[in-house]
């Protein structure tokens, strides 16, 4: 009956203004400028935003020497040592989802797409019970993901992060030029240290072994590499 009671729970989704919103998410309005969202739209602990926040990105198709740090990096951020965002919307991202909400660690989902209409799964709703999961809407008025909507919530997570890191990001991609604009903000992008990165490590992304990358993490101050 308990889980019964978790899937059906109505979830207040609240919706701030761009004044509430620069309180809550100042690096993001400070990146962006006037290209800042209009508004957030936010379902569940909105505290989540006060932490250290990791962004994490990976595009739809990448190598497999990729796909077996990504395993390695999710096992490692399970130790709850940073709040996650990530759109888990790409297969690499679904699977860091799966392997985090067996964890401590706080995650903030960033859908490409209004959170109006949107049903939450059972997981979700678990997540939220534990105050450890946050939905976030960048100012998307639309109702279904399109590939301008899903470049505005990265560009918009990229910038409401404290650190940034992109798995793998196709060459001549969207997530690669992600990775440009972010640059040009000063402000560095992690990935793996591999061979199947060098295009964006030509691009001043910075590349580091995983678990350099969690002892950063759990040391003081952002990884080194």
């Amino acid at each position: 009956m308990g889980h019964d009671i978790i899937d059906e729970a109505p979830v207040e989704r609240i919706r701030y203004s761009a004044r509430q919103s620069r309180e809550l998410a100042p690096a993001l309005y400070q990146a962006l400028g006037r290209g800042a969202p209009a508004f957030l739209e936010i379902q569940g602990d909105v505290r989540l935003l006060q932490g250290c926040k990791l962004a994490l990105f990976c595009s739809v198709r990448c190598p497999g020497s990729i796909l077996s740090k990504s395993f390695d990096l999710a096992n490692g951020l399970r130790q709850n040592l940073v709040t996650v965002m990530s759109g888990f919307h790409s297969p690499v991202e679904k699977e860091w989802f799966e392997l985090l909400q067996r964890s401590a660690t706080p995650m903030i989902s960033c859908p490409a797409r209004a959170l109006e209409k949107r049903r939450m799964t059972p997981e979700e709703r678990s997540l939220l019970v534990q105050n450890r999961y946050l939905l976030l809407n960048f100012g998307i008025s639309e109702g279904r993901i399109t590939r301008e909507t899903a470049f505005q919530r990265n560009l918009c997570m990229a910038a409401a992060a404290d650190l940034v890191f992109v798995a793998y990001a196709a060459p001549g991609g969207k997530t690669e030029y992600l990775c440009e604009q972010v640059r040009k903000w000063g402000k560095p992008v992690w990935t793996f240290a591999d061979a199947a990165t060098a295009h964006l490590q030509k691009l001043g992304v910075r590349s580091i072994r995983v678990g350099a990358f969690i002892s950063g993490l759990a040391g003081p101050g952002a990884p080194e590499p």
